[in-house]
């Protein structure tokens, strides 16, 4: 590893562990508390598997930990960073399987449809993408279809004169639909390689959202059947168990086919993220633990798995 890759990654990893912090020092406190009072009999595990469960990693995931931890160490005395270790170990378990990378491959252009409630980084995820794809010497169009809020608008136009994406954009309540289909249009006479289509997040009236998301799928079809080539749908951590009804709802309208977590550093509950791999298996191709422009990487299971236990890379 050359020394700027090196420094990237190492910064990265000082981001990540620092944004899981909270939910690191939740169950790290937690486990401290409780296997130095005692040895690993029974009733401990029992209640190491409640903390578990009660940081959102899911009844699953937490069970199996507990197998673990009956199977290797059971009635021993055990210290809080082996406990940390198994927890690790059992976490990668469960994401290894779902760290893919979006691969921008097959068409041209590449198009993805990004959704998500309001609220939950869809549009600051697009622009960080768009820079991402930009810094790849990719061209990129942006697609303002959040045409029910005009920050949206505007917040993706200022991405795009910050990235050099061009953005197609319409006045506040425009059709999105229209609007995408314009968006693909242009982007395919264009050549560019990659666009990226904004959507609606109105979850207090599912069934117009869900309807219109629907209809943006179907407009882009028109031109070309196989749009969009991914569905990345952006979830907000510091929603907890909440995430897991999202995933449900968008996967049955827009066919997600990805996803995205954001704002990671908000909360304690960062352990959802495993619960949701654990019950959907969808790939994981991005988190996000600030607001920096480099604060969204591509999903690392080991180093997630070895952040949320509080271990060092």
């Amino acid at each position: 590893m050359n020394e700027a890759k090196q420094d990237k990654a190492t910064g990265w990893w000082g981001r990540l562990s620092a944004g899981l912090r909270r939910t690191s020092s939740a169950i790290g406190g937690a486990i401290s508390d409780l296997v130095s009072k005692r040895r690993l009999d029974a009733t401990t595990i029992e209640d190491l598997e409640e903390i578990l469960i009660r940081a959102d990693l899911g009844v699953a995931t937490a069970a199996r930990i507990a197998a673990a931890l009956r199977e290797s160490r059971h009635d021993k005395a055990i210290t809080p960073e082996e406990v940390k270790g198994i927890l690790a170990a059992e976490v990668e378990k469960v994401l290894a399987p779902v760290a893919e990378p979006l691969a921008i491959a097959g068409a041209k252009p590449f198009v993805i449809l990004v959704a998500g409630v309001n609220g939950s980084g869809k549009t600051t995820t697009i622009g960080k993408l768009a820079a991402k794809y930009r810094a790849e010497g990719r061209s990129v169009f942006l697609a303002a279809g959040d045409t029910f809020r005009a920050a949206a608008i505007d917040q993706l136009k200022i991405w795009g004169g910050r990235t050099g994406a061009r953005v197609i954009a319409r006045e506040p309540g425009a059709d999105s639909a229209a609007l995408a289909f314009e968006a693909l249009s242009a982007a395919r006479e264009a050549g560019a390689d990659v666009l990226l289509i904004d959507t609606a997040g109105r979850l207090q009236n599912k069934a117009a959202l869900m309807g219109e998301l629907e209809k943006v799928v179907r407009v882009l079809r028109k031109i070309d059947p196989q749009a969009p080539h991914a569905v990345l749908l952006v979830l907000d951590a510091t929603v907890g168990q909440n995430a897991l009804s999202q995933v449900e709802e968008f996967s049955k309208t827009a066919g997600v086919t990805g996803l995205a977590m954001t704002k990671l550093d908000g909360t304690a509950r960062g352990g959802i993220l495993v619960a949701i791999a654990e019950k959907y298996r969808l790939p994981v191709h991005f988190i996000g633990v600030g607001e920096g422009i480099d604060d969204l990487e591509p999903f690392q299971a080991r180093d997630f798995a070895r952040a949320i236990a509080g271990l060092e890379s």
